[in-house]
């Protein structure tokens, strides 16, 4: 292709800043078009940025610009399956935010949209571009540890309004559940280090799991920037979500959302392998660690819940190789449907109080 692609940036929100930033810095894509309800925001995004370029409130219209090769999908999550289906159905490669969908029937029905347009996806699991990650990733597969038999993973951050999107994703609505709304980071993060693969994630096969917690129906409300309390729109669904997901590669791994943890935002991971261990970035093995003291790694970890820390700029330059080489992402909504199908599964979980297989059949 000797023309840049041309992006579309659909929703004008926190995390398009990032998006366009990363689209602006690639050599081979270029930002065409933004567009969002109310305009206004789109024109903002347009002047931060200082782009000269059509801002929509009508996403039908946006889509039919020429020149739009790539839609990159940051509305609200509730909108995310229908923006997707229709992205897929015009011929548009779409980068989808997280989480992708709200329920299983919309999740299969933009994974047959996106199958019979043969498009290419990248889902936002953003932190499988973290520098820490990727290097704990490349130890794993070269097998530092040796083999892996459990992984533990936590998202703990505690939303609330300090966040934007907090006052729809609180609710049981929208937001759905702590696992789907941000934890699912942490679910993804499972899989990743569940797989001996450098670019590859395990397939879960069961999951049970528990809820809990202590806010659910209360207004009283912490805010970790602050570090101040004050009444607030409280969240409609348990704070706390914990799960137990056994891999098909017979890895075991426990994995928790924690809206609820007074204090700043912590992203744990630990590894447990036959020939060594990881404890976020510390690594335990016979031969690093002779001097009977964790070897501690040096790349930047997942610290913040700021989508300016985040390595956009990383899944996207992947995403734009991926197009161009005709390949797929292993971060594609193909991938994805396994790590949005464990959040699924521990809602059902909380019904049938019983593990719950995997795949999912949608009801």
């Amino acid at each position: 292709m000797s023309r840049k692609l041309g992006v579309l940036i659909h929703g004008a929100g926190w995390v398009s800043t990032q998006h366009i930033a990363a689209f602006i810095n690639n050599p081979h894509a270029e930002v065409v078009a933004i567009s969002s309800i109310p305009l206004e925001s789109s024109r903002k995004r347009a002047a931060e940025a200082g782009l000269d370029v059509p801002c929509l409130d009508d996403y039908a219209k946006a889509l039919a610009l020429p020149g739009v090769d790539i839609v990159a999908i940051g509305t609200p999550q509730q909108f995310h399956a229908e923006n997707t289906i229709a992205a897929s159905r015009a011929g548009k490669h779409v980068l989808i935010e997280k989480p992708v969908a709200q329920s299983l029937s919309e999740l299969y029905a933009m994974r047959d949209a996106v199958t019979a347009a043969k498009v290419k996806t990248v889902v936002s699991f953003v932190l499988r571009w973290n520098p820490l990650f990727q290097k704990v990733k490349k130890m794993s597969a070269d097998r530092a540890f040796g083999e892996i038999y459990c992984v533990e993973t936590d998202y703990q951050s505690y939303q609330g309004d300090w966040w934007a999107g907090y006052t729809t994703a609180r609710t049981r609505a929208f937001g759905r559940s702590a696992f789907l709304v941000a934890g699912c980071h942490a679910v993804d993060a499972l899989r990743w280090f569940a797989a001996a693969g450098e670019f590859e994630a395990a397939d879960p096969v069961e999951v049970f799991a528990y809820a809990g917690g202590k806010r659910l129906g209360r207004s009283e409300q912490y805010n970790p920037i602050t570090n101040a309390w004050h009444d607030g729109e409280p969240l409609e669904y348990p704070g706390l979500e914990i799960a137990l997901v056994r891999f098909s590669n017979g890895v075991l791994g426990k994995v928790s959302a924690n809206f609820e943890s007074i204090q700043p935002y912590s992203f744990p991971v630990s590894i447990f392998g036959d020939r060594g261990t990881l404890k976020d970035n510390r690594v335990w093995t016979p031969e690093r660690s002779s001097r009977k003291a964790w070897d501690v790694l040096p790349e930047i970890g997942p610290e913040s819940a700021d989508v300016t820390h985040h390595p956009f700029q990383g899944e996207i330059d992947h995403f734009i190789d991926c197009i161009l080489s005709d390949r797929e992402s292993h971060c594609n909504l193909d991938d994805a449907v396994k790590t949005h199908e464990i959040a699924f599964a521990a809602q059902k979980c909380y019904e049938t109080r019983s593990p719950v297989g995997l795949p999912l059949v949608a009801g």
